[in-house]
């Protein structure tokens, strides 16, 4: 028997530039704990889900909502899967432990093993028996399980003519006719069996069902079987009763699974990457309501594809569930809301900006496969600064050529959302759609002071932001961001500015700093930005030593020093890693001061930095030292350049 079940993620998403459109209903993707599919049935009873995995021997369970909920093991090889018409017993062909296993769907156990013939493959209800295709290549044959005695009878080899393999078996409920289909033949051999007598009895056979068998079942008046084969690129219908054609739906390359609802209604998929997945028509139509394409979830720019026997419906026709696989080998379970609700294509097209407070125009189309009741209406929201949970508008109907428009007067600047939706029908899907519009707001004016001023280090300033006219919104926030890639651009005060439009924050000054006020707009006034870059000095000094004496001469205190000594002297500076003080030197001749040259040497981690001055000392000339921080130069940006005070010495004799 056929039984999986193909979902998607999203319905077909016809789209304008202009358009964001959310999908109608809740579609889900889940992951499957498989490394292999083979087939999938929907428990209507319990809502769960079965899908098998013949690599890993197992039946894996989900809810409706496609989350594990349990994981069947022990089954090697499991391939077909088959519900009771009460959906109180699920029957599982495995393969590889040459049996059919049942279980009881209410606890989700075993509740009995069968052994069969060799390779069981398939399995299907029919005249009160279980009918099973099995054998190995060059030894395909139909076997049954009868229930109806004390204890079950298992007989095998009814039907070896026709199968090198086992056969693919469906059977419409409570059907005495048996549909069996050839797999890895080509041509598909196709064969009904009349099984009412409880042997089968072969009806008709063909060739006609195309080649690469992926997938057949029978409708729910068993008047038809629908054939999903690799090739011709349409799924096919054959009568059951004489296996002749009987019409095909519409689908692409290559089918490869079919799932037919207990109303009629038809989900046709293929194993397609750049088309779509599944074709749904409602009963007895001839043109689908919906399509499928299902997109990757892998890394591949193609979409996930269709696994074979891949779709299954929900008994009640509310879901379509469908297997998908990447090209990294995850699986996933689609599934699929609403899926015979034809999907409602909305576009929303407003103008990219307009003036508040003035009349603009907002236009789309509404298009959909099956058309729209006439005076259908949708539902209008504006959302905005002043209404950030929308406002509802009044409703616009749409014309009998899939237009609208509409008029609005938006009170509020910035960006302007018009969400336009159409509620959904008995024959569509709802569907909701957007554009957004930049309406103006005047511009208000927002000033900071001390923009370009030097501060010493450690410096207390005050920093005062003032507010121009705005609608409603009176906060300021200010920022200051001190420079070196350490410090973070921090918040230091955010509030309502006085009765003056002022806001005033007192900063501790240690680097030079970006100071930003931010007024963030509000329905009417545009947000405005101002800013202030201030820097702040180091702290230096400069300490002598190795000197003899001090004396104040010539308007500055001199260190004097034996021409024998070297003087040391120590920097003190504020400390950042990698920064170098420089140390200047200048001798005084003629009433003048003259440079003697200059050097960059390291600060150690606590800001510290010792020089001796070696060499030949010239007594008689008063000379002089200076540390200074030079931004840039110094090893960094954060402070500004800042020269400590000149220190004064001689040599003597």
């Amino acid at each position: 028997m056929r039984s999986l079940t193909a979902a998607t993620t999203l319905a077909v998403l016809f789209s304008s530039a202009v358009l964001t459109a959310t999908p109608a209903s809740a579609d889900a993707t889940r992951s499957l704990p498989v490394k292999q599919t083979a087939d999938i049935v929907v428990d209507g009873v319990h809502q769960q889900v079965f899908v098998s995995d013949p690599s890993n021997g197992k039946i894996v369970v989900t809810d409706y909502a496609g989350n594990v909920t349990r994981q069947l093991t022990n089954l090697p090889g499991v391939v077909g899967l088959e519900l009771s018409a009460d959906s109180g017993t699920l029957y599982a062909a495995v393969r590889d432990a040459d049996a059919i296993v049942a279980f009881d769907t209410a606890t989700d156990t075993e509740s009995a093993r069968y052994a069969v013939g060799d390779s069981p493959l398939s399995v299907a209800l029919a005249g009160g028996k279980l009918w099973f295709g099995y054998g190995p290549s060059g030894d395909g044959n139909i076997g049954s399980v009868d229930f109806s005695g004390e204890q079950p009878v298992v007989t095998l080899a009814q039907e070896g003519v026709l199968w090198y393999n086992g056969p693919m078996l469906d059977a419409a409920p409570g059907s005495n006719t048996l549909i069996a289909g050839a797999i890895g033949q080509s041509p598909v051999g196709l064969a009904s069996y009349d099984v009412s007598s409880g042997t089968p009895v072969r009806t008709a056979y063909s060739t006609d069902a195309g080649s690469n068998l992926g997938d057949l079942q029978v409708t729910p008046d068993g008047q038809d079987v629908i054939v999903a084969s690799g090739a011709p690129y349409h799924h096919q219908v054959f009568k059951t009763s004489d296996l002749t054609a009987d019409g095909s739906y519409a689908s692409d390359a290559y089918p490869n699974s079919v799932a037919i609802a207990p109303d009629g209604a038809v989900a046709a998929g293929i194993s397609g990457w750049y088309q779509p997945d599944v074709y749904v028509y409602k009963p007895g139509g001839t043109t689908s309501v919906r399509e499928y394409d299902f997109p990757n979830t892998g890394t591949s720019s193609a979409g996930d594809e269709l696994s074979d026997s891949g779709l299954a419906w929900a008994p009640d026709g509310s879901r379509l569930f469908a297997v998908t696989s990447n090209n990294e080998g995850v699986y996933s379970l689609r599934v699929l809301e609403a899926p015979t609700k034809a999907t409602t294509a909305i576009t929303v097209d407003a103008p990219a900006s307009a003036t508040r407070a003035k009349k603009l125009t907002v236009k789309g189309t509404v298009t959909s496969k099956v058309a729209l009741p006439a005076g259908a209406q949708l539902t209008v929201t504006r959302t905005d600064l002043e209404s950030p949970n929308g406002k509802a508008l009044a409703a616009v109907t749409v014309k009998a050529d899939g237009t609208y428009s509409f008029t609005d007067t938006p009170p509020s600047g910035g960006k302007v959302k018009y969400t336009v939706k159409y509620a959904g029908d008995a024959e569509h899907a709802a569907r909701t759609a957007s554009d957004t519009v930049d309406v103006s707001r005047a511009k208000t004016t927002l000033t900071l002071n001390n923009n370009g001023k030097v501060y010493s280090y450690g410096k207390d300033v005050k920093f005062t932001a003032h507010l121009g006219t705005t609608y409603k919104n009176r906060k300021v926030e200010i920022w200051a961001d001190p420079f070196g890639g350490d410090k973070a651009n921090k918040l230091v005060k955010s509030g309502t500015v006085n009765s003056s439009g002022n806001l005033s924050v007192t900063l501790d000054l240690k680097r030079d700093t970006k100071v930003t006020a931010k007024f963030l707009g509000d329905a009417r006034y545009a947000p405005k930005t101002a800013s202030s870059t201030v820097g702040a000095k180091v702290k230096v000094s400069t300490a002598v030593s190795k000197h003899y004496k001090t004396k104040y001469t010539w308007g500055h205190t001199y260190y004097y020093f034996k021409k024998s000594k070297n003087p040391v002297f120590t920097t003190t500076m504020t400390a950042y890693p990698g920064r170098e003080q420089r140390l200047a030197f200048e001798f005084y001749y003629d009433g003048t001061w003259y440079d003697l040259g200059s050097q960059y040497f390291a600060l150690g981690s606590a800001g510290i930095s010792k020089v001796e001055l070696t060499g030949e000392h010239e007594t008689g000339y008063r000379m002089r030292v200076r540390s200074s921080y030079i931004n840039s130069s110094s090893g960094d940006t954060v402070n500004s350049t800042t020269h400590g005070a000149w220190k004064y010495f001689i040599f003597t004799s």
